[in-house]
């Protein structure tokens, strides 16, 4: 199947009926995304009550992989939107009993969106197609992570404000949360530049995926060198170097990827006062070390309360339009 970062865009004007990749947003839709976001979490901080558009709707959560913060943001958001979140157990949510596509069907007539958090992006459009009257909402898969960017766009925002002309560092792996949080920014007119050695860049796919989105002053810069990519950066994101799936490549990855720890020497090279991100949970020691993740300019668990915020917006818009 062809990789869903080469999915052409959706059309500005018409609202989304699926989030399965970053790609079923455009700017216009981003940018509204990010604007309802910090409305409802204004509304939430105050104590007031809030849009409920899905009052008397329930939302299914399928997970295949482990999750805190996503399962936790996520049953939170529909309750707090008005609706019931359903659960059904791993050996039957996807396909381990019958096919992804009679799962999807089945849901399709009792629940209004389904949340899923699975592997193969291919597994997830498969399930998505099978059901075109069900929202369905990516909450992870190897090869994409929208709905971490989408917080993290609100994090940038909050803190730097018009992301246009601004520059996002990524250190590390080119994995799923990199393809994703690329597409994003470069949709708000920033720099993206990514840092990894060379055998675990950014897949090609995504790399045009990414320059075929940008707005603006936005684009894509790849490079070998961690130094290089965060000088002079507005912010410095990493990710572990070993995610969910390739446990048994962990001690090789450790020693490919040593000059790539974001500490003390590397974010003196970013901006004054330069933004650190990470998707969490991190790896101290390793891709990070405590001296940054304590800092004062960590935004890490901004980023985190920011999945509420943003999946409350995204659920919002797909469901009530």
């Amino acid at each position: 199947m062809k990789p869903s970062a080469q999915r052409k865009m959706s059309v500005l004007s018409s609202a989304p009926t699926r989030f399965l990749s970053m790609l079923d947003f455009g700017p216009a839709e981003l940018t509204a995304c990010l604007s309802r976001a910090a409305k409802l979490k204004d509304a939430r901080a105050a104590g007031r009550r809030h849009e409920q558009p899905l009052e008397g709707l329930h939302v299914a959560l399928l997970f295949e992989k482990p999750s805190l913060r996503t399962r936790a943001t996520f049953q939170i958001a529909v309750r707090e939107l008005g609706g019931y979140s359903i659960e059904p157990p791993e050996d039957v949510a996807l396909g381990g009993r019958e096919s992804i596509g009679d799962v999807a069907r089945n849901l399709e007539r009792w629940v209004a969106a389904a949340v899923v958090r699975t592997f193969a992006q291919a597994r997830l459009e498969e399930f998505a197609n099978a059901a075109p009257r069900l929202r369905v909402i990516n909450a992870l898969t190897d090869q994409e992570h929208p709905c971490q960017a989408l917080a993290d766009c609100l994090t940038l925002t909050e803190r730097l404000g018009d992301l246009k002309g601004r520059t996002i560092a990524f250190v590390g792996d080119g994995n799923n949360v990199a393809a994703s949080l690329a597409q994003a920014v470069v949709m708000l007119g920033a720099t993206m530049r990514i840092a990894s050695p060379k055998a675990f860049t950014l897949p090609e796919p995504f790399q045009k995926s990414v320059e075929a989105c940008a707005a603006d002053e936005g684009r894509l810069e790849l490079m070998t060198d961690p130094a290089a990519a965060v000088r002079g950066a507005d912010a410095v994101y990493t990710d572990v170097w070993t995610s969910m799936g390739q446990e048994s490549e962990a001690a090789s990855r450790r020693k490919t990827f040593a000059k790539y720890q974001v500490n003390s020497a590397l974010m003196a090279k970013a901006a004054p006062n330069a933004l650190f991100m990470h998707c969490l949970p991190a790896h101290r020691g390793d891709e990070v070390t405590d001296e940054v993740i304590d800092s004062k300019v960590s935004v890490v668990f901004d980023q985190a309360e920011n999945r509420l915020h943003t999946q409350k917006a995204l659920l919002a818009m797909l469901v009530a339009g």
